[in-house]
């Protein structure tokens, strides 16, 4: 058994800036379960930002790919217990090349054998739905918490911190406050984006209400579907500022939580500007908010009904109709309602 002060605990971290999100009720369960350990997270450099500001993390160990070189650190770290948040076979093999002696996962990927703990997969309807229990449930199963804590809402440390800094930022790039947060891009793929123009035309009629201006976030792949977007504002006198591809993962997160308002697809930063507690408006289609949906009182999701929704593909073999049925009048009324009851 681990045992406090003496351990020090390796985290292997997801690989997506969401399931990083939903990972924080696990992390932190790990932190009250073993408070003077020391408790270290392996992450991909485009995560990392995300648990640097986390007071339950004493470190932040970079995962590059590079499996030899990593599995040589943290042989030199001698951590006496991994944790492995991905199901990948990648995050079991390197655990097992370090030489650490315990090696907690689910077991899946053929990686059982790699792992000194192979924890049996929930089966459907065993536990809640929404990915935060999954990784949770690890570490129940492993003995490691004895029951679920508290996190109907998940929320980053040091969001006034992050506020105040995107406050400053926002000033700095002559943005006008207050600022409405669009998220229009979603990594996984087509089927998760509503439609570029609806966003605009939704932020739109919310910016001419409130005097608002718009701060546009995105991969620097996703700066062309954000321009499009700048485009559209083009002498409507509505200000907008594109951020996409011009941020690291830290800055992102302060300007987010900035933001008055942030309107999004199902998406990393839908996650972030949730847990920041920024009210937030969510388009879902292709995906299930029920299982991947921000958490807390300030978010809000809107959908359209159809029988092929929730389908999990990347793109849409058929009509897009999960998306294209949903209105930017819908989103723009839900907004208004969201910004009217987060009003102080």
């Amino acid at each position: 058994m681990l045992s406090g002060s003496q351990t020090k605990i390796l985290i292997r971290a997801p690989n997506w800036l969401g399931d990083a999100v939903m990972s924080l009720p696990a992390i932190r369960g790990v932190r009250d379960s073993f408070p003077g350990a020391h408790l270290a997270i392996l992450a991909r450099p485009s995560i990392a930002g995300l648990y640097g500001r986390e007071r339950a993390i004493d470190q932040v160990l970079p995962y590059t790919g590079e499996r030899s070189r990593t599995a040589a650190v943290l042989r030199g770290e001698a951590f006496d217990c991994a944790i492995l948040l991905p199901n990948s076979f990648d995050a079991a093999l390197l655990a097992w090349r370090a030489g650490i002696p315990r090696r907690i996962g689910y077991q899946r990927d053929a990686r059982g054998w790699l792992l000194t703990e192979a924890i049996a997969v929930p089966e459907p309807g065993e536990i809640p739905r929404h990915e935060r229990f999954y990784y949770l449930e690890l570490l129940r199963r492993a003995g490691i918490i004895a029951e679920y804590p508290p996190c109907a809402e998940i929320r980053l440390d040091r969001r006034a911190e992050a506020r105040e800094a995107g406050l400053a930022a926002m000033r700095n790039a002559g943005v006008a406050l207050p600022a409405i947060g669009l998220s229009p891009g979603a990594a996984y793929g087509n089927a998760k984006r509503w439609l570029p123009e609806r966003f605009a035309e939704a932020a739109a009629g919310i910016a001419r209400i409130y005097g608002a201006s718009l701060a546009l976030f995105g991969s620097a792949a996703e700066r062309p579907l954000c321009a499009q977007i700048a485009a559209l504002f083009a002498g409507a006198g509505t200000a907008v500022h594109n951020f996409a591809g011009e941020t690291t993962l830290a800055q992102f997160i302060d300007l987010a939580g900035a933001c008055r308002l942030f309107l999004s697809n199902d998406s990393g930063a839908m996650h972030v500007a949730a847990a920041l507690g920024v009210p937030t408006v969510t388009v879902f289609g292709a995906t299930d908010d029920t299982a991947t949906g921000p958490t807390g009182a300030c978010a809000r999701i809107v959908r359209e009904q159809v029988e092929c929704s929730p389908c999990l593909l990347r793109e849409c073999p058929i009509d897009h109709r999960c998306m294209t049925r949903v209105s930017a009048e819908r989103v723009a009324a839900v907004a208004l309602q969201l910004w009217e009851e987060t009003a102080h």
